[in-house]
């Protein structure tokens, strides 16, 4: 005779696993489309800065001491004027998102005549993501478009300032520079920082910028 209470419960037990596998699975499901999203999300507002190019619009550039420049596509400005290095690039963004530039680095860059010392030399350190508190603020946000120009500007006015003089000297004998901006998108997140290089033409009359190396912040770099 058939012991209907045990063939009852594990009827109740078999539905109980067949919905606790169907829960289970949704959840996941859920939690992938969730993913998803937000990596959609934040590709739609993830900004990329690269130097302009050169066929890119004149633009105007004023600093606060109303110190002026027209800085041209792919180009940077690099003047000593009174005491005060002023220091600008032409950008373009080629991300989707706006790009809200909060701080910048600079040092001379090292010239290598040969790269394949890079490898256990100390100037391979240039190559090395810097760290977001060893930024210098910007006085104010700089902010670059999806897919349009903009520009940085800087300037460094005090006479105790530590990269003063390793930057004059590199002005002076003419040598590249290494320009690192920090920023991210408009909320705040997704922060990058991208190494530029700025090189005088030979006749110093006129400085280039090109992008060196972006690193990633806030998600796991590619490298």
């Amino acid at each position: 005779m058939a012991d209907w209470a045990t063939i009852s419960a594990l009827a109740t037990a078999g539905g109980t696993l067949v919905l606790a596998t169907a829960t289970f699975s949704s959840v996941r499901s859920a939690n992938r489309a969730a993913r998803t999203a937000e990596r959609a999300f934040q590709a739609g507002v993830r900004p990329v800065l690269f130097n302009s190019n050169l066929d890119d619009s004149v633009q105007k550039i004023w600093w606060g001491d109303r110190h002026r420049a027209s800085l041209r596509g792919g180009q940077a400005v690099v003047d000593h004027v009174d005491g005060v290095i002023y220091l600008a690039m032409s950008l373009r963004n080629g991300g989707a998102g706006i790009a809200v530039i909060w701080g910048w680095r600079i040092a001379p860059a090292p010239v290598l005549e040969n790269p394949t010392i890079l490898d256990g030399d100390p100037r391979r350190t240039l190559f090395v993501r810097p760290e977001p508190d060893t930024f210098r603020p910007q006085g104010r946000d700089l902010y670059v478009p999806s897919s349009g120009v903009s520009f940085w500007q800087a300037a460094m006015r005090t006479s105790d300032d530590r990269d003063r003089e390793p930057v004059l000297d590199a002005i002076d004998r003419g040598c590249p520079l290494a320009i690192s901006l920090l920023y991210g998108d408009h909320e705040g997140g997704q922060r990058t920082v991208t190494l530029f290089i700025v090189n005088p033409v030979p006749d110093r009359s006129t400085w280039l910028c090109s992008v060196g190396r972006h690193w990633n912040l806030d998600r796991d770099d590619p490298r």
